[in-house]
Protein backbone atom coordinates (compact mmCIF):
# COMPACT_ATOMS: atom_id res chain seq x y z
CA UNK A 1 0.00 0.00 0.00
CA UNK A 2 0.97 3.66 -0.33
CA UNK A 3 1.58 5.96 2.61
CA UNK A 4 2.66 9.57 2.83
CA UNK A 5 5.71 9.87 5.05
CA UNK A 6 7.06 13.08 6.55
CA UNK A 7 10.56 12.24 5.34
CA UNK A 8 11.96 15.48 6.73
CA UNK A 9 10.57 18.80 7.82
CA UNK A 10 9.13 20.36 4.68
CA UNK A 11 8.91 17.18 2.58
CA UNK A 12 6.39 14.37 2.15
CA UNK A 13 7.22 11.25 0.15
CA UNK A 14 5.04 8.40 -1.10
CA UNK A 15 6.32 5.09 0.25
CA UNK A 16 5.25 1.53 -0.45
CA UNK A 17 4.73 -0.61 2.62
CA UNK A 18 2.90 -3.87 3.41
CA UNK A 19 -0.80 -3.55 4.17
CA UNK A 20 -1.32 -3.98 7.93
CA UNK A 21 -3.61 -6.54 9.54
CA UNK A 22 -6.08 -5.70 12.30
CA UNK A 23 -5.62 -7.16 15.76
CA UNK A 24 -8.47 -8.98 17.55
CA UNK A 25 -10.28 -5.78 18.58
CA UNK A 26 -9.25 -3.63 15.60
CA UNK A 27 -10.60 -2.65 12.19
CA UNK A 28 -8.70 -2.15 8.95
CA UNK A 29 -10.13 0.81 7.03
CA UNK A 30 -9.59 1.32 3.30
CA UNK A 31 -9.10 5.09 3.19
CA UNK A 32 -11.12 7.10 0.68
CA UNK A 33 -10.22 10.66 1.70
CA UNK A 34 -8.12 12.34 4.37
CA UNK A 35 -8.28 16.06 5.05
CA UNK A 36 -5.19 18.20 5.55
CA UNK A 37 -5.50 19.78 9.00
CA UNK A 38 -3.80 23.03 9.95
CA UNK A 39 -1.91 21.10 12.62
CA UNK A 40 -0.61 18.76 9.89
CA UNK A 41 0.66 21.77 7.95
CA UNK A 42 2.33 23.14 11.09
CA UNK A 43 3.88 19.71 11.60
CA UNK A 44 5.09 19.72 7.99
CA UNK A 45 6.84 23.05 8.59
CA UNK A 46 8.08 22.06 12.05
CA UNK A 47 6.22 24.94 13.70
CA UNK A 48 4.32 23.03 16.35
CA UNK A 49 6.75 20.31 17.35
CA UNK A 50 3.89 17.80 17.39
CA UNK A 51 4.88 15.91 14.22
CA UNK A 52 8.20 14.23 13.58
CA UNK A 53 10.24 13.02 10.57
CA UNK A 54 9.42 9.44 9.70
CA UNK A 55 5.79 9.86 10.75
CA UNK A 56 2.64 9.09 8.76
CA UNK A 57 0.15 11.80 9.68
CA UNK A 58 -3.60 12.14 9.04
CA UNK A 59 -6.58 12.12 11.39
CA UNK A 60 -9.50 13.60 9.38
CA UNK A 61 -10.51 10.59 7.35
CA UNK A 62 -13.23 8.43 5.84
CA UNK A 63 -13.31 5.12 4.03
CA UNK A 64 -14.75 1.64 4.13
CA UNK A 65 -14.20 -1.35 6.36
CA UNK A 66 -11.68 -3.64 4.68
CA UNK A 67 -11.27 -6.25 7.45
CA UNK A 68 -12.16 -6.77 11.09
CA UNK A 69 -10.42 -8.53 13.96
CA UNK A 70 -11.64 -11.79 15.41
CA UNK A 71 -13.35 -10.15 18.40
CA UNK A 72 -15.10 -7.35 16.49
CA UNK A 73 -18.88 -7.45 16.21
CA UNK A 74 -21.31 -5.18 14.39
CA UNK A 75 -18.98 -4.02 11.61
CA UNK A 76 -18.78 -5.74 8.24
CA UNK A 77 -16.60 -5.32 5.19
CA UNK A 78 -17.68 -2.54 2.85
CA UNK A 79 -19.39 -0.39 5.51
CA UNK A 80 -18.64 3.34 4.97
CA UNK A 81 -17.01 4.69 8.13
CA UNK A 82 -14.89 7.34 9.73
CA UNK A 83 -12.96 7.07 12.97
CA UNK A 84 -12.54 9.10 16.12
CA UNK A 85 -8.76 9.53 16.45
CA UNK A 86 -8.77 10.14 20.22
CA UNK A 87 -7.98 6.72 21.72
CA UNK A 88 -8.12 5.77 25.40
CA UNK A 89 -7.16 2.40 26.88
CA UNK A 90 -9.88 -0.18 26.35
CA UNK A 91 -10.22 -0.83 30.08
CA UNK A 92 -11.06 2.84 30.69
CA UNK A 93 -13.33 3.42 27.69
CA UNK A 94 -16.56 3.20 29.68
CA UNK A 95 -15.34 5.42 32.52
CA UNK A 96 -14.16 8.13 30.13
CA UNK A 97 -17.02 7.89 27.62
CA UNK A 98 -17.85 11.37 26.37
CA UNK A 99 -14.68 12.90 27.85
CA UNK A 100 -11.98 10.81 26.25
CA UNK A 101 -9.79 13.87 25.76
CA UNK A 102 -9.33 14.07 29.55
CA UNK A 103 -7.66 10.67 29.88
CA UNK A 104 -4.05 11.18 30.97
CA UNK A 105 -2.86 8.31 28.76
CA UNK A 106 -4.90 9.00 25.64
CA UNK A 107 -3.24 9.21 22.26
CA UNK A 108 -4.41 10.80 19.03
CA UNK A 109 -4.06 8.91 15.77
CA UNK A 110 -2.19 11.22 13.42
CA UNK A 111 -0.39 12.97 16.27
CA UNK A 112 1.27 10.02 18.04
CA UNK A 113 4.42 9.53 15.99
CA UNK A 114 4.60 5.77 16.57
CA UNK A 115 1.07 5.09 15.24
CA UNK A 116 0.78 4.93 11.40
CA UNK A 117 -2.18 7.13 10.54
CA UNK A 118 -4.54 7.99 7.72
CA UNK A 119 -2.45 9.55 4.96
CA UNK A 120 -2.28 6.04 3.59
CA UNK A 121 -4.32 3.54 1.59
CA UNK A 122 -5.18 1.68 4.80
CA UNK A 123 -5.24 2.50 8.50
CA UNK A 124 -5.82 0.27 11.53
CA UNK A 125 -7.91 1.68 14.39
CA UNK A 126 -9.57 0.25 17.50
CA UNK A 127 -13.06 -0.99 16.68
CA UNK A 128 -14.53 1.12 19.50
CA UNK A 129 -13.34 4.26 17.67
CA UNK A 130 -14.98 3.41 14.35
CA UNK A 131 -18.11 5.42 13.49
CA UNK A 132 -20.35 4.28 10.60
CA UNK A 133 -21.32 7.07 8.23
CA UNK A 134 -24.99 8.01 7.88
CA UNK A 135 -26.51 6.74 4.63
CA UNK A 136 -27.09 10.27 3.32
CA UNK A 137 -23.44 11.29 3.55
CA UNK A 138 -21.14 11.01 0.52
CA UNK A 139 -18.09 9.09 1.65
CA UNK A 140 -15.54 11.83 0.98
CA UNK A 141 -17.46 14.27 3.19
CA UNK A 142 -16.93 11.91 6.09
CA UNK A 143 -13.48 13.50 6.30
CA UNK A 144 -15.18 16.72 7.46
CA UNK A 145 -16.60 15.13 10.60
CA UNK A 146 -13.44 15.36 12.71
CA UNK A 147 -12.91 19.15 12.34
CA UNK A 148 -16.62 19.73 12.90
CA UNK A 149 -16.41 17.67 16.10
CA UNK A 150 -13.71 20.09 17.32
CA UNK A 151 -16.16 22.93 16.72
CA UNK A 152 -19.13 21.15 18.29
CA UNK A 153 -17.13 20.61 21.45
CA UNK A 154 -15.97 24.24 21.57
CA UNK A 155 -19.49 25.62 21.08
CA UNK A 156 -20.85 23.32 23.78
CA UNK A 157 -18.37 24.95 26.16
CA UNK A 158 -20.27 28.23 25.82
CA UNK A 159 -23.35 28.82 28.02
CA UNK A 160 -26.53 28.56 25.96
CA UNK A 161 -27.66 32.03 27.03
CA UNK A 162 -24.51 33.57 25.52
CA UNK A 163 -25.31 32.52 21.95
CA UNK A 164 -27.47 35.49 20.98
CA UNK A 165 -24.57 37.26 19.29
CA UNK A 166 -21.30 35.38 18.84
CA UNK A 167 -17.99 36.52 17.40
CA UNK A 168 -15.77 33.92 15.71
CA UNK A 169 -12.19 35.04 15.15
CA UNK A 170 -10.66 33.27 12.19
CA UNK A 171 -12.48 32.01 9.11
CA UNK A 172 -10.24 29.04 8.30
CA UNK A 173 -11.47 25.44 8.41
CA UNK A 174 -11.97 25.41 12.20
CA UNK A 175 -13.67 28.81 12.17
CA UNK A 176 -15.89 27.59 9.33
CA UNK A 177 -16.81 24.53 11.35
CA UNK A 178 -17.55 26.73 14.38
CA UNK A 179 -20.07 28.65 12.27
CA UNK A 180 -21.82 25.36 11.44
CA UNK A 181 -21.78 24.24 15.07
CA UNK A 182 -23.18 27.60 16.20
CA UNK A 183 -25.99 27.37 13.65
CA UNK A 184 -26.74 23.87 14.82
CA UNK A 185 -26.81 25.07 18.44
CA UNK A 186 -29.38 27.76 17.63
CA UNK A 187 -27.11 30.81 17.80
CA UNK A 188 -28.56 34.13 16.75
CA UNK A 189 -26.16 36.47 14.96
CA UNK A 190 -22.80 34.93 14.01
CA UNK A 191 -20.01 37.31 13.07
CA UNK A 192 -16.66 36.16 11.70
CA UNK A 193 -13.50 38.25 11.71
CA UNK A 194 -11.22 37.17 8.88
CA UNK A 195 -8.62 39.00 6.78
CA UNK A 196 -8.80 36.73 3.73
CA UNK A 197 -11.50 37.69 1.24
CA UNK A 198 -12.05 34.14 -0.05
CA UNK A 199 -12.60 32.84 3.47
CA UNK A 200 -15.00 35.70 4.22
CA UNK A 201 -16.98 34.72 1.13
CA UNK A 202 -17.06 31.08 2.24
CA UNK A 203 -18.36 31.76 5.75
CA UNK A 204 -21.00 34.09 4.30
CA UNK A 205 -22.30 31.11 2.34
CA UNK A 206 -22.65 29.34 5.70
CA UNK A 207 -24.84 32.15 7.03
CA UNK A 208 -22.35 34.30 8.95
CA UNK A 209 -21.81 38.04 8.81
CA UNK A 210 -18.21 39.01 8.14
CA UNK A 211 -15.76 41.57 9.43
CA UNK A 212 -12.41 42.50 7.89
CA UNK A 213 -10.07 43.39 10.78
CA UNK A 214 -7.99 45.44 8.35
CA UNK A 215 -10.87 47.94 8.28
CA UNK A 216 -10.34 48.90 11.92
CA UNK A 217 -10.61 47.57 15.47
CA UNK A 218 -13.13 44.76 15.67
CA UNK A 219 -14.79 46.25 18.75
CA UNK A 220 -15.46 49.48 16.88
CA UNK A 221 -16.86 47.65 13.87
CA UNK A 222 -19.15 45.64 16.14
CA UNK A 223 -20.31 48.85 17.76
CA UNK A 224 -21.43 50.06 14.36
CA UNK A 225 -23.32 46.79 13.77
CA UNK A 226 -25.42 46.48 16.88
CA UNK A 227 -22.93 46.16 19.71
CA UNK A 228 -20.30 43.93 21.22
CA UNK A 229 -20.65 40.15 21.13
CA UNK A 230 -22.15 38.11 23.96
CA UNK A 231 -19.49 35.43 23.46
CA UNK A 232 -16.45 34.77 21.32
CA UNK A 233 -14.61 31.77 19.89
CA UNK A 234 -10.94 32.28 19.02
CA UNK A 235 -10.23 29.83 16.20
CA UNK A 236 -6.73 31.19 15.62
CA UNK A 237 -5.06 31.21 19.03
CA UNK A 238 -2.39 33.92 18.97
CA UNK A 239 -1.98 36.99 21.16
CA UNK A 240 -3.66 39.53 18.83
CA UNK A 241 -6.72 37.34 18.20
CA UNK A 242 -7.19 36.55 21.87
CA UNK A 243 -6.95 40.28 22.62
CA UNK A 244 -9.62 40.94 20.00
CA UNK A 245 -11.87 38.32 21.59
CA UNK A 246 -11.55 39.96 25.00
CA UNK A 247 -12.05 43.54 23.82
CA UNK A 248 -14.94 42.73 21.46
CA UNK A 249 -17.24 41.04 23.98
CA UNK A 250 -19.53 42.44 26.67
CA UNK A 251 -18.56 42.41 30.32
CA UNK A 252 -19.00 38.95 31.81
CA UNK A 253 -18.75 37.23 28.43
CA UNK A 254 -17.27 33.76 27.88
CA UNK A 255 -14.39 33.43 25.43
CA UNK A 256 -13.53 29.97 24.13
CA UNK A 257 -9.96 29.36 22.93
CA UNK A 258 -9.92 26.52 20.41
CA UNK A 259 -7.25 27.77 17.99
CA UNK A 260 -3.71 26.54 18.58
CA UNK A 261 -1.75 29.08 16.57
CA UNK A 262 0.91 29.58 19.24
CA UNK A 263 1.96 27.56 22.29
CA UNK A 264 2.17 30.75 24.38
CA UNK A 265 0.12 33.96 24.32
CA UNK A 266 0.06 37.19 26.32
CA UNK A 267 -3.17 38.68 27.58
CA UNK A 268 -4.49 41.65 29.49
CA UNK A 269 -5.48 40.05 32.77
CA UNK A 270 -7.73 42.95 33.74
CA UNK A 271 -9.96 42.19 30.74
CA UNK A 272 -10.68 38.88 32.47
CA UNK A 273 -10.60 39.78 36.16
CA UNK A 274 -12.09 43.28 36.44
CA UNK A 275 -14.55 42.73 33.57
CA UNK A 276 -15.40 39.19 34.68
CA UNK A 277 -14.92 37.42 31.40
CA UNK A 278 -14.33 33.68 31.36
CA UNK A 279 -11.50 32.20 29.28
CA UNK A 280 -12.41 28.62 28.38
CA UNK A 281 -10.06 26.09 26.82
CA UNK A 282 -11.28 23.53 24.29
CA UNK A 283 -9.29 20.60 22.88
CA UNK A 284 -10.55 17.92 20.51
CA UNK A 285 -13.92 16.45 21.61
CA UNK A 286 -15.72 13.65 23.35
CA UNK A 287 -17.25 10.70 21.53
CA UNK A 288 -20.73 12.21 21.77
CA UNK A 289 -19.47 15.42 20.10
CA UNK A 290 -17.99 13.31 17.31
CA UNK A 291 -21.18 11.38 16.65
CA UNK A 292 -23.22 14.60 16.75
CA UNK A 293 -20.91 16.10 14.13
CA UNK A 294 -21.45 13.11 11.84
CA UNK A 295 -25.21 13.60 11.89
CA UNK A 296 -24.89 17.37 11.42
CA UNK A 297 -22.83 16.97 8.24
CA UNK A 298 -25.20 14.28 6.97
CA UNK A 299 -28.19 16.56 7.57
CA UNK A 300 -27.26 18.91 4.72
CA UNK A 301 -24.26 17.57 2.77
CA UNK A 302 -24.91 19.73 -0.29
CA UNK A 303 -24.48 22.87 1.81
CA UNK A 304 -21.42 21.64 3.66
CA UNK A 305 -19.63 20.58 0.48
CA UNK A 306 -18.64 24.25 0.22
CA UNK A 307 -16.10 23.50 2.98
CA UNK A 308 -14.01 21.50 0.49
CA UNK A 309 -11.86 23.74 -1.66
CA UNK A 310 -10.26 20.97 -3.68
CA UNK A 311 -9.52 17.26 -3.81
CA UNK A 312 -6.07 16.08 -4.84
CA UNK A 313 -4.31 12.87 -5.79
CA UNK A 314 -1.79 11.24 -3.49
CA UNK A 315 1.13 12.20 -5.73
CA UNK A 316 0.23 15.87 -5.36
CA UNK A 317 0.18 15.90 -1.56
CA UNK A 318 3.65 17.36 -1.01
CA UNK A 319 2.93 20.26 -3.35
CA UNK A 320 -0.38 20.87 -1.60
CA UNK A 321 1.26 20.93 1.83
CA UNK A 322 3.94 23.32 0.58
CA UNK A 323 1.30 25.61 -0.90
CA UNK A 324 -0.78 25.64 2.27
CA UNK A 325 2.34 26.31 4.33
CA UNK A 326 3.14 29.27 2.08
CA UNK A 327 -0.39 30.66 2.43
CA UNK A 328 -1.54 29.95 -1.11
CA UNK A 329 -5.02 31.37 -0.50
CA UNK A 330 -6.91 28.08 -0.21
CA UNK A 331 -10.02 29.11 1.75
CA UNK A 332 -11.30 25.71 2.89
CA UNK A 333 -10.35 22.08 3.27
CA UNK A 334 -8.04 20.13 0.97
CA UNK A 335 -8.81 16.42 0.75
CA UNK A 336 -6.24 13.84 -0.31
CA UNK A 337 -8.09 11.12 -2.22
CA UNK A 338 -6.68 7.63 -1.82
CA UNK A 339 -9.46 5.98 -3.81
CA UNK A 340 -9.02 7.42 -7.26
CA UNK A 341 -5.40 7.46 -8.49
CA UNK A 342 -2.93 4.64 -8.83
CA UNK A 343 -3.46 1.09 -7.70
CA UNK A 344 -3.77 0.15 -4.08
CA UNK A 345 -1.24 -2.51 -3.11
Amino acid sequence: MRELVLSEIGRLDVRDTPTPHPGPDEVLIRVSATGICGSDVHGYTGENGRRHPGQVMGHESSGTVAAVGADVEGLVEGTPVTFNPVVVPADDAAEYAGREQHHPRKYVIGVAAEIPAAFADYVVVPARNVVPLPDSLPIELGALIEPLAVAVHAVRKLPADSLRRVLVIGGGPIGQSVVIALRDAGAGTILVSEMDAARRELVQKLGAEVIDPVDGPIAEQLGERGGLADAAVDAVGITPTLQDALTSTVLGAPVCLVGMGAPQVSLDAFLISTEERSLIGSFTYGSDDFIHAAHTIAGDPDVYRVLVSREIDVADADNAFAGLAAGDGTPGKVLVRFDRDGETR
